[in-house]
């Protein structure tokens, strides 16, 4: 399926690097990445056009083709990354948008419909938790600590070399439980438009780890019993980074949120439940 990427600059001259799907007189779906667009997957956003919808992929700040000055000292705050969603869907469309973040991205959307929930009109929270990086709440499981402990004994590669950035990408998604092939050629597209070549910000691309950094204060999961457009929460069965019980309590907090677990999928979306992902958001 054809697809147009371009750029995009807020009222607060931030711009976002967005990709095109579908009719652009159809519905919007705006899918933020986790950090970067390609979080989404290409035969999700053409399965969701395929189903009648305007869909909008972008990367968010400090990251692909977005606005990107120092990714280890943002400047800027969780809010104003819900905020940018929310340019983007006024931006994009007369009528609300269907808001959907994935990873970190997932933090951003549900912000953003808390902070400015007339700019959209459903939301989908993948592979997320409603609680900011850092500790987790007591009653929340947190990262497997057996998993992150060989993700971080895994050395970091040369940031500038392409083809180690994709292996250690690959064997990043062996450790979490993805599809490290997948995650190898997601690896080189993202190196490849990734401005510049700055080790910091080849890193800050293929890790978020921008998010780090960020001032993602205040809390925001005692407001979620104030989201009031529906909502699907999809999380993978096996996902040790952010464990199932996360989205659960995302369904469980969200009014009327339906919870769709996949139960062969990790913290990606893979391809084969791509069909299955988009009927669920189209029947939002």
């Amino acid at each position: 399926m054809h697809s147009t990427v371009h750029s995009f600059r807020t009222p607060d001259g931030v711009t976002l690097g967005v990709e095109h799907f579908g009719d652009a007189a159809a519905p919007l779906v705006l899918l933020a990445g986790s950090t970067t667009m390609l979080s989404w997957p290409d035969a999700l956003c053409e399965a969701l056009a395929r189903g009648g919808r305007h869909v909008v992929r972008y990367d968010l700040r400090d990251s692909g083709a977005s606005t990107t000055v120092d990714p280890g000292a943002p400047a800027y705050t969780l809010r104003d990354l819900a905020a940018d969603a929310a340019a983007l869907a006024r931006g994009l469309d007369d009528r609300p948008a269907h808001l959907a973040g994935i990873g970190v991205g997932g933090m951003v959307a549900q912000v953003a419909a808390l902070d400015h929930p007339d700019a959209f009109s459903a939301l989908t929270l993948a592979g997320t938790r409603p609680v900011a990086p850092g500790p987790v709440d007591a009653d929340l499981p947190d990262h497997d600590a057996a998993t992150m402990k060989r993700r971080f004994a895994h050395p970091m590669p040369d940031w500038t070399d392409r083809a180690a950035v994709a292996e250690y990408a690959a064997a990043g998604a062996e450790i979490l439980g993805d599809d490290p092939a997948a995650a190898r050629a997601t690896a080189e597209r993202i190196f490849d438009r990734t401005p510049g070549t700055d080790p910091a910000i080849h890193m800050a691309n293929q890790l978020g780890m921008v998010f780090s950094k960020l001032d993602c204060t205040p809390r925001w999961r005692e407001r979620l019993p104030e989201i009031s457009i529906p909502t699907l929460v999809v999380h993978g069965r096996r996902d040790r980074f952010f464990p199932v019980g996360n989205g659960e309590a995302l369904a469980r907090e969200i009014p009327g949120a339906r919870l769709l677990v996949l139960e062969r999928a990790a913290t990606a979306i893979p391809d084969t439940a791509a069909d299955e992902v988009a009927a669920a958001m189209l029947a939002l």
